[in-house]
């Protein structure tokens, strides 16, 4: 590998008062959030020198500390910003943790509520293209002018609050969490959807103390320095949003973590329901339409009726479909919940949902983009299918030849090696791995800058990425190696007539590895002048000359939501604005 080349609800009348003070007395240099000069990217700015989550990680690493400690050291932040713990109860909040489809659950259980005419808030991580996507209202992320105002007035009242006993701000994370919520309780929101950042138990969104009702998406394996390195402790974790007398929902889980779940649930005297599946929910109805493709979003869709529908009861909501009926038992110890008659308004949500980044398609001309923020083994699992199910639904060129392309990269404590394993199986003609960064310019935007990483360690951790590929294939040509592909939904995929191969490459960031993936081909996707010479380099001159014959281009962007979010920047221009 040495060898290899990179190529280039109501506020407090008091409160509200008490910062509209604030604001008249920080006088013309300190009014920044109606300040000329103060711009929203100022504030991203100024927001990323609080350390980003990679930065969290990897303190927590090598730290020692009391998790529990770290999770009461968030109240005096609130206090100092102008709330107390009570105030959160008026959000009327639904808490979701989980491993996979927290995002998506959260996006269906938002749109559903949003689709009986209530106001909701939503808060979610990470970002994709603009961090204001973390605070949204009524499923649109707030405006740069409302950022950069609730920005700047929090930013401020921390800083003139801070004394000898306070550290003067909070981490990136938690500074975006106070701020969620100060933004939702000044713009009255019905309900507030809010989305674990890692763990629960001692994540900083557990602050809450009292929600309407939790749920716990799909577990599995992630984050395991600071969560631990078994589902079953992973699951506690995860439990530990669970409050004292708050109904809670999951789905279907492993033997072990369920039961890590249920003993967790009975230990704080919370009642815990297991999710019927949809399945179970569709009967005697036309089946439901989902705006998130992919098998592994029925159970992320069950779970947000549940959470809707108890939400909706709690609020004594009028027109809920009637209880029906069940005749399913759970063998877990656990009741199941509550079986009812899906109303148009919960269909017409489940229909409409959008949540970018996740099992989601762009046809720009010849180039079909599929994209999905896979980074664990079993959400990669999910991708795979997801992928070949639509490969298989293509329409395939009358003449020509497709090629397949991988783009890759994977952060933090998981495994590329086991991730890309489950990639091998999809037949790439061509793997291209590259670091998250859109631009290797340092004037691109500052929503996607991570302080916390050198160029070196990401190229390097390219490499490896690319090593593992070359392993892969080494392991394909050496018969006592091969092993039978992994079977497809609908049985064995018939072997590719352009076999995958070996061919990989690394690019220096995104827009280098677009230019050389599209050749001038998407309509959309712009190079920057001037364009990248990568003749030099034999196999992206060769590659380069297949792709820019082929009759259908086919690029999966997984690894890394990341990742995602700056290929969608640069598909996507209207992400920007």
């Amino acid at each position: 590998m040495k060898s290899a080349k990179i190529l280039a609800t109501t506020w407090p009348v008091a409160e509200k008062l008490q910062w509209e003070a604030i604001m008249e007395q920080q006088g013309p240099s300190r009014q920044s959030p109606w300040a000329k000069t103060a711009s929203f990217q100022d504030a991203v700015r100024t927001l990323n020198t609080l350390q980003s989550n990679a930065g969290y990680l990897e303190q927590a690493k090598h730290q020692q500390g009391n998790p529990q400690a770290q999770l009461e050291a968030m109240v005096p932040y609130l206090v100092r910003s102008g709330l107390q713990v009570e105030d959160l109860d008026r959000l009327n909040i639904i808490h979701v943790s989980g491993t996979k489809g927290k995002g998506s659950t959260c996006a269906f259980t938002e749109r559903i509520l949003r689709s009986y005419g209530l106001k909701t808030g939503f808060f979610s991580s990470p970002h994709l293209v603009q961090v204001r996507e973390r605070i949204r209202i009524n499923g649109q992320p707030i405006s740069p002018e409302l950022f950069t105002k609730y920005f700047w007035c929090l930013y401020h009242r921390l800083e003139e609050t801070k004394d000898g006993s306070h550290l003067s701000m909070p981490t990136y994370f938690r500074f975006l969490t106070l701020m969620a919520f100060h933004v939702f309780l000044q713009e009255k929101v019905d309900l507030a959807v809010v989305e674990v950042g890692i763990g629960g138990a001692y994540d900083c969104t557990n602050i809450v103390r009292k929600p309407v009702v939790c749920g716990v998406t799909s577990l599995g394996i992630d984050h395991t320095s600071l969560l631990g390195d078994t589902m079953e402790k992973i699951a506690w974790q995860k439990g530990g949003i669970f409050k004292r007398g708050i109904p809670a929902f999951t789905v279907l889980q492993p033997d072990g973590p369920l039961a890590v779940l249920r003993d967790r649930a009975r230990q704080i005297s919370c009642p815990l329901y297991l999710c019927p599946s949809l399945e179970a929910l569709e009967e005697g109805g036309p089946p439901l339409t989902l705006g998130l493709a992919g098998k592994h979003q029925r159970s992320n869709a069950a779970l947000a009726l549940q959470l809707a529908h108890y939400w909706l009861q709690w609020h004594n909501h009028q027109g809920l479909g009637e209880l029906k009926a069940s005749r399913l038992r759970t063998p877990w110890q656990l009741p199941l919940a509550p079986m009812f008659q899906l109303t148009s308004h919960m269909r017409h949500g489940l229909r409409d949902t959008e949540w970018p980044g996740r099992t989601q398609v762009l046809r720009h001309g010849p180039l079909t983009w599929y994209l999905d923020g896979a980074h664990t083994s079993s959400s990669m699992q999910a991708c795979v299918c997801w992928f070949r199910l639509e490969l298989q639904g293509r329409e395939r060129p009358s003449h020509g030849r497709e090629v397949r392309v991988l783009l890759f990269n994977s952060t933090g404590d998981r495994d590329p090696a086991v991730l890309l394993k489950l990639l091998w199986p999809c037949q790439f003609d061509y793997a291209v791995f590259c670091p998250n960064m859109t631009e290797m310019s340092s004037t691109g935007s500052a929503d996607q800058q991570n302080f916390m990483v050198t160029l070196d360690q990401v190229l390097l951790r390219c490499l490896t990425h690319q090593q593992h590929w070359g392993h892969l294939a080494e392991e394909q040509a050496c018969p006592a190696l091969r092993r039978t592909p992994s079977p497809g939904p609908d049985g064995p995929e018939p072997p590719s007539p352009h076999p995958h191969s070996a061919s990989s490459l690394v690019f220096s960031c995104i827009s280098h590895a677009l230019q050389w993936i599209t050749q001038g081909r998407d309509p959309i996707f712009q190079p920057p002048s001037p364009a990248q010479d990568f003749s030099a380099h034999p196999l992206a001159g060769s590659g380069a000359s297949v792709l820019h014959e082929a009759a259908a281009i086919h690029v999966l962007v997984t690894g890394s939501l990341h990742l995602v979010g700056g290929v969608l920047k640069l598909l996507e221009p209207s992400l920007c604005q």
